[in-house]
């Protein structure tokens, strides 16, 4: 198995090294509300709203805990979809970073790194806060006070946001290193044909991956590993498999 996993590796990596060169070449991006939706679902979505509701909470004490969610989440809705369209269009040094700010996903760690760089993410962060302030301010619902009190605590917003950006990155690299090993160990109780450890392994791998952005890297090998471990587990944890079968499992990623 280690052989066709190295093969696919090679093969997709020269896939996404052409993919990466026409993203750099030229940048164009349809970004739709579902690709938004898909990032503020993502791991780091959900780190920016987090860190975004508390700092809100931080800056305005006095204020009754529903307005501060609808203030919040017209920062998110309104604020970002215009602020993800900038950072989108300038993007021309972040290369398929910039996708991964629109959809959530990424090949990698490195590309998560980049996206957050001064120029992508954290610029997307603070042109969505200003754009966000004042879509809440047409609408109604953000007093001039307090969009003065949010305008003079924006450096504390974007502070904790990275902050909290920074630590799920840590924990990330660390999920990262954790998938690996189980893949790895995975990969030695297939040699061994015990399916036994295996499952304990595939049970781990399956944890691990809902807790981690989706990198594609890592989900390749995850998930053919997924395929494999069903396939012999509806057979009857019977090992005998073609390479037909072991290329159709690979196929099916």
């Amino acid at each position: 198995m280690d052989v066709e996993l190295e093969k696919n590796n090679k093969s997709n990596e020269n896939i996404i090294n052409n993919e990466n060169q026409k993203i750099n070449n030229n940048i164009d991006y349809e970004v739709t509300v579902e690709k938004q939706n898909n990032f503020l679902d993502s791991t780091l979505g959900k780190t920016i709203n987090t860190a975004l509701n508390v700092g809100l909470r931080y800056l305005l004490p006095d204020v009754i805990e529903d307005q501060v969610i609808e203030i919040k989440d017209t920062i998110i809705t309104d604020g970002f979809k215009e602020g993800i369209n900038k950072t989108i269009e300038s993007a021309v040094d972040l290369g398929k970073s910039a996708l991964g700010i629109v959809t959530g996903k990424f090949d990698n760690i490195s590309q998560i790194q980049k996206a957050v760089e001064k120029g992508g993410l954290l610029d997307t962060i603070s042109d969505g806060i200003d754009l966000g302030l004042n879509a809440a301010k047409r609408s109604g619902i953000l007093p001039s006070n307090l969009e003065n009190v949010i305008k003079n605590g924006k450096n504390v917003l974007i502070s904790n946001i990275e902050s909290n950006i920074e630590d799920t990155l840590t924990n990330q690299l660390k999920g990262v290193e954790k998938l690996n090993r189980y893949i790895n160990n995975w990969n030695t109780y297939y040699k061994q044909q015990n399916f036994s450890k295996m499952e304990l392994e595939y049970n781990k791998i399956k944890e691990k991956l809902e807790e981690l952005v989706p990198l594609e890297d890592t989900l390749r090998k995850a998930h053919q590993v997924e395929n494999l471990h069903t396939l012999i587990k509806n057979r009857g944890q019977d090992f005998n498999l073609s390479e037909e079968e072991i290329a159709l499992a690979n196929k099916l990623i």
